[in-house]
């Protein structure tokens, strides 16, 4: 059975010249309850597609062309202990998963070698004494568990290499400065133990990948991190007057901080300040705002500014390139064009701001706005981000690319966006469709979809699902 659906896949069709166009589709018996993930390997140019259910996972092989090279399958680890799929990492052209417990204790990795055509399997228990669980990541040949060691400024990297093996390190931030939203001394661990919610839960870390669109839901996180193959970037942004930036060089193991201060504004009493920031081409981007009076300021890590823009009841947002939209809240769940810059002003300072970066050739694109903790049941979470039934939050959660995806759906949330050049000037001129965008819109019209992946590779994201109406399973490419 499971060769013959392999088989199915070996129908391909050609690529044309269309921002969205038809790359695989494939007659497909898929079960329900099954999980359909993927990862790219950018040095050869290869994705790795994974099925999986709770007793198999196929591997299928795909180039750069998306035509299938080969495919493996074996047992899906005892789900009863192993009940997480949290990373990978690349092994000489080939893809190890890891596999979990809840506590993390418990590893098991599985390496799918397709030169050998057989997968190789490791178990190792961790010890996570005292220490929180902060975030994950995969990049290339070492797969990343970063924790915090409670009730100290330590953080430390559980690391496994290309060969699986698993070394420790610990970086102590005991000469930095952190202190909490009143300028109370603390600890590292205190700031990640501050309690945001409902938006933001204590000893979460947001990652952000800015080779994506990165919604509004990421941005607006108080603690982000930006993660490449040398160092790791964490900025907190818990105190409104200040962004402080934790510098980790993934190399020596070192780390420096930089304290980046947003601009001094005055409000009445009774007002709310609020502020975020976003990390990009090593600049940061912040924004400040009262019930009045918004601030945009570029800056580089010594706390230089390098462009500063604001905007009131008086001066109107000039340095956008869209409408100021709403979507969600109480008018419907639908989409509106808010009129004035005072409107936007008020509404973003009342919910959780924040803003993005991303690039469009060589100039960059910047979302302003805020967004509301999910208004939705238990059982309209359980659907997953897109809110689709059969949509399988593990998978979702595996998958960067598709966290970036962010429909908007349950939340409130205003938005404008504006476009700049390297320097932080603002560009006049009309706004090119997205990729994200022509997806958003793809599935206005083809909801009855589930098993969902989406990731991205030479600048062109492709969509992968499963048509519940015909029964076949279908990738498409899109560009911006």
């Amino acid at each position: 059975m499971l060769k013959n659906l392999l088989l199915t896949f070996l129908v391909l069709h050609g690529f044309a010249s269309f921002s969205q166009e038809l790359v695989i589709a494939t007659p497909l018996a898929l079960k329900k309850n099954r999980d359909v993930f993927q990862t790219v390997n950018d040095g050869n140019k290869q994705v790795t597609l994974f099925v999986s259910d709770k007793i198999k996972v196929t591997a299928i092989q795909l180039n750069e062309k998306m035509n299938i090279v080969d495919s493996i399958s074996t047992e899906r680890p005892n789900p009863k202990t192993y009940t997480n799929m949290i990373g990978y990492n690349f092994s000489n052209g080939n893809t190890r998963l890891f596999w979990s417990s809840n506590d993390f204790d418990e590893m098991f990795t599985q390496l799918y070698d397709f030169t050998n055509r057989k997968v190789e399997t490791q178990q190792h228990t961790l010890v996570f004494k005292d220490e929180k669980v902060l975030q994950k990541f995969s990049k290339n040949e070492k797969f990343y568990i970063l924790t915090v060691v409670k009730k100290t400024n330590t953080l430390k990297f559980h690391i496994f290499d290309k060969d699986g093996k698993y070394e420790e390190k610990n970086i102590d931030l005991s000469n930095f400065h952190f202190y909490t939203s009143q300028y109370t001394k603390t600890t590292l661990y205190g700031m990640f133990g501050v309690n945001l919610l409902p938006f933001e839960a204590p000893f979460t870390l947001q990652n952000i990948n800015v080779e994506n669109p990165t919604s509004l839901t990421d941005a607006a996180k108080k603690r982000k991190c930006y993660f490449n193959d040398k160092q790791l970037i964490i900025t907190f942004d818990t105190n409104v007057d200040f962004t402080q930036v934790v510098i980790v060089d993934l190399v020596n193991f070192t780390a420096e901080e930089k304290i980046v201060n947003k601009p001094a504004i005055a409000k009445a009493e009774f007002d709310r300040l609020n502020s975020n920031s976003f990390y990009f081409e090593n600049k940061l981007y912040q924004m400040k705002s009262t019930s009045d009076l918004i601030y945009f300021t570029i800056k580089d890590l010594d706390d230089n500014i390098i462009k500063e823009y604001f905007a009131n009841d008086t001066k109107p947002l000039d340095f956008k390139n869209s409408d100021i939209y709403q979507e969600g809240g109480d008018f419907g769940g639908g989409k509106r064009v808010l009129e004035n810059t005072s409107q936007f002003i008020r509404k973003v300072n009342n919910l959780n701001s924040g803003l993005t970066c991303y690039h469009i050739g060589k100039n960059t694109l910047i979302v302003f706005g805020g967004i509301s903790a999910v208004q939705q049941s238990a059982g309209q979470a359980a659907l997953g981000q897109f809110g689709f039934i059969g949509a399988l939050v593990s998978a979702i959660a595996f998958n960067p690319t598709m966290e970036s995806f962010n429909s908007y759906s349950n939340r409130k949330v205003v938005k404008v966006e504006g476009l700049f050049d390297k320097d932080g000037n603002h560009l006049e001129g009309d706004l090119p469709p997205l990729a994200f965008d022509k997806i958003r819109t793809f599935f206005d019209k083809n909801n009855d979809v589930s098993s969902q992946t989406l990731f991205k590779m030479n600048s062109t994201y492709y969509l992968g699902y499963y048509d519940n109406k015909t029964n076949e399973y279908t990738i498409r490419k899109f560009t911006d």
